[in-house]
């Protein structure tokens, strides 16, 4: 089934706008960004854009708060006529390594409560493209570490998880989600720490 719509997880404002839980709308920004978009417009209590050009896809920024993610996303899928399955999620993941990405076509939420909304909402049937969050110093409190923004030295591993995110998106519109896959469910490393890992 043809996805037609990229749902980007996180929290209004400016506030969070840097944290580690919005990575899925710093995802869906990149994506904007690369191809002819419309203007950005308040429905399905988030922010919409249409993206035009070769594979036409609705871009999503759920507008309720992480906890309550799961109303954007049934309000999109009853207001566009849209299947689970053609909802692509884009979702921080505090259990994988910062850099590394991990896309699947389904499944369940597992910790992360914003998923847990929308497999409250729509079921577990919808593609999922999770974004590695967890830098290598330790927290005490879950909740204040992923509405934190990440460290300094953490910003350049991030922007390249970013692109390289979007870069699965864009292959899993192209040729699907199974390639996709393949190509980007991987460790983040250079092809220099590959070979040094090969000794």
């Amino acid at each position: 089934m043809e996805i037609a719509s990229v749902v980007g997880l996180g929290n209004p404002g400016a506030e969070y706008a840097a944290t580690r839980h919005n990575v899925g709308f710093r995802v869906i920004e990149e994506l904007a960004g690369r191809r002819r978009t419309g203007p950005w417009q308040v429905a399905f209590h988030a922010r919409v854009a249409r993206r035009s050009g070769g594979i036409r896809v609705l871009l999503v920024k759920p507008q309720t708060f992480m906890n309550c993610s799961g109303d954007s996303v049934l309000a999109l899928c009853r207001g566009e006529g849209l299947m689970p399955a053609q909802c692509f999620v884009v979702v921080d993941d505090v259990d994988l390594p910062l850099g590394q990405l991990r896309l699947r076509e389904r499944g369940g939420a597992g910790s992360h409560n914003g998923l847990r909304s929308v497999v409250a909402a729509i079921g577990e049937g919808f593609p999922r493209l999770r974004l590695g969050i967890r830098g290598r110093d330790p927290w005490q409190d879950l909740a204040d570490y992923v509405l934190a923004p990440f460290l300094p030295e953490e910003e350049e591993t991030v922007a390249r998880m970013l692109s390289r995110a979007a870069d699965c998106v864009e292959m899993a519109l192209r040729t699907g989600l199974g390639r996709a896959a393949s190509a980007f469910n991987t460790a983040d490393e250079s092809p220099g720490e590959r070979e040094e890992g090969r000794g």
